[in-house]
């Protein structure tokens, strides 16, 4: 199922929240070579995650972490502000329709529609909040995702060649994309909605949300 947490509520589920850390160092430090922080726990967590993110987890049914994607306004600090803006032109993102998406992660060993829920739980939370686009940075190997999901970015800038390369990219967030994603995930949209509605109820409100 999918869960949409913030940062602070991450605690109450504590076997998601271990597993997500781990399978993002494994991911990112081990499989991808990134050169990211691994604590003496095991975990790949960054600044960013100390901002109280939202997320979206694919949860399995016994209760672990599947996949992940974390959420931030761009009206606050992110990634792309900070540490990409090389690849925007100088251009900064501040807008609080536009909500930045990093650290797309999946745990071992799980089936190719993981990908795709990943993906309608980000469509579910733009559309769910009333945001109009998700801005992010992306390598080389997303390509081939994205297009197999038929919800491709619009690049905005990239840097180097091949397998190393990295873009910037803006989704659009639409209902038409929703139901989309909701296909290719094998999941109703009236079930995403649910499990949206259940995780926010009156927070649908967030700062910088609308």
């Amino acid at each position: 199922m999918l869960r949409f947490l913030t940062g602070e509520e991450l605690g109450l589920y504590p076997r998601l929240r271990d597993t997500m850390f781990s399978d993002r160092a494994t991911q990112f430090r081990k499989r991808l070579g990134w050169a990211v922080d691994v604590d003496n726990r095991g975990w790949e967590r960054d600044d960013y995650d100390g901002l109280n993110p939202t997320y979206v987890i694919w949860q399995t049914p016994d209760g672990r972490h599947g996949g992940s994607m974390r959420f931030l306004p761009t009206l606050g600090r992110t990634m792309v502000n900070e540490h990409f803006s090389s690849l925007a032109g100088g251009r900064r993102f501040a807008h609080p329709k536009v909500w930045e998406c990093t650290r797309f992660c999946l745990a071992e060993n799980m089936p190719a529609t993981t990908s795709a829920a990943l993906m309608l739980g980000g469509a579910q939370l733009g559309v769910g909040l009333g945001l109009a686009r998700a801005v992010g940075v992306f390598d080389a190997r997303m390509i081939r995702i994205y297009r197999l999901l038929g919800w491709q970015p619009t690049v905005l800038g990239t840097e180097g060649q091949g397998a190393d390369a990295i873009s910037l990219g803006l989704w659009e967030f639409s209902e038409e994309v929703r139901r989309k994603m909701a296909r290719k995930a094998g999941i109703s949209p009236e079930v995403a909605q649910l499990w949206f509605d259940r995780a926010f109820g009156d927070r649908k409100d967030l700062p910088a949300a609308g």
